[in-house]
């Protein structure tokens, strides 16, 4: 057997491994399947770590964390990455280069993006529960070894409670600034994730591919999740996007109009499953991320109990992580308190 070969052969058992905190779900149904919707369903809020104008401070963004910390929510998740913007903006609306169909981006091209890597350190730095969750790293802009090293420090610095969401983005403008072949994006992607898995969990590490070789490489320490960093896709159903979620995922992020319509992605979770299987892997490890389909009365504010009434059927269609996306009160105080209620009321309707 060449050391090619060996390789090859040690990087096939390097495929999914639940982590740790994404418990085995129990099976249900005939021929052995199992339902997504046996996981644990979590509560997400929003840490924007982005702004569309000059801030004298991010320190309520840090303050909002910890309440929700205090509050018992299950995960933040921080807004985008940009490393750098180029002008033209209309790309986000454009499928083709990976935008979103009617999209609008966020921001002017000068707009502030905090590195989601240093705000995750920072916020972990001053919680003890909550997830942060990247949404989403432009892993193909990073060295793989150095994005190895990063999340793993992170994640054993906070005791496991990173979770990985990567993409490729839709500006090629960024991409031009970095360096990196745009229209190669995809292969770079894949090609990060499998030199991070590989680093996460062998002590002594070989890898060959067109991209990159190296032999008998060590990387300490190793993250205290077991088989590394959870790693969540984003991305519509494509093959590529499939076969990605299938190898390394442990959840799926959805984009376009899945990623904003719950009844546009229950029929998704359903063709998810299908391909995901297609692929030699369970779908049942994988987690799905949605909107709480927030209910408002008529002077706009959020309603907590006609909301719940929707989420035991979303759960049972799939849907594991509700993120909630309304304005919260200024006050860390009062923002604690309602985001308590919240948390109990979800945990009385998934329990």
């Amino acid at each position: 057997m060449t050391a090619r070969t060996q390789q090859r052969v040690r990087f096939a058992a390097l495929r999914f491994r639940r982590p740790a905190g994404y418990p085995a779900p129990a099976r249900i149904g005939g021929r052995g399947r199992t339902a997504v919707a046996s996981l644990k369903p979590e509560l997400s809020v929003f840490a924007f770590i982005l702004s569309p104008e000059p801030r004298d401070s991010w320190e309520s963004v840090f303050e909002f964390i910890r309440a929700a910390d205090r509050a018992g929510v299950d995960r933040a998740v921080m807004t985008g990455e940009h490393v750098v913007f180029g002008e033209n903006l209309e790309a986000y609306a454009d499928p083709k280069s990976g935008g979103r169909t009617g999209g609008k981006q966020l921001t002017d091209p000068d707009g502030y993006y905090l590195d989601p890597f240093i705000a995750a350190a920072t916020m972990f730095a001053t919680t003890k529960n909550i997830r942060l969750a990247t949404n989403v790293i432009l892993a193909p802009l990073r060295r793989p070894i150095v994005l190895a090293k990063t999340t793993t420090s992170l994640d054993v610095l906070s005791g496991g409670r990173l979770d990985l969401g990567v993409g490729v983005g839709w500006q090629k403008e960024e991409y031009v600034a970095a360096g990196v072949p745009f229209e190669k994006r995809g292969r770079l992607l894949d090609h990060a994730l499998e030199v991070c898995k590989l680093l996460w969990t062998e002590k002594r590490a070989s890898y060959s591919s067109p991209e990159l070789e190296f032999e008998n490489i060590h990387m300490m320490p190793k993250p205290v999740t077991p088989g590394g960093v959870p790693v969540w896709i984003s991305g519509n159903l494509k093959p590529p996007v499939v076969r990605r979620l299938a190898r390394f995922g442990c959840g799926w992020l959805p984009w376009s109009e899945a990623g904003q319509d719950n009844a546009v992605l229950v029929e998704e979770i359903k063709l998810m499953r299908e391909l995901v299987s297609r692929e030699g892997r369970d779908p049942s490890d994988i987690q799905v991320s949605g909107m709480m389909p927030v209910v408002y009365d008529a002077a706009g504010q959020p309603l907590i109990g006609p909301t719940m009434e929707a989420v035991p059927a979303l759960v049972e269609a799939g849907i594991t992580e509700f993120r909630i996306r309304f304005p919260w009160p200024e006050d860390p105080a009062a923002a604690e308190d309602a985001m308590r209620k919240w948390v109990q009321a979800f945990r009385e309707v998934t329990a």
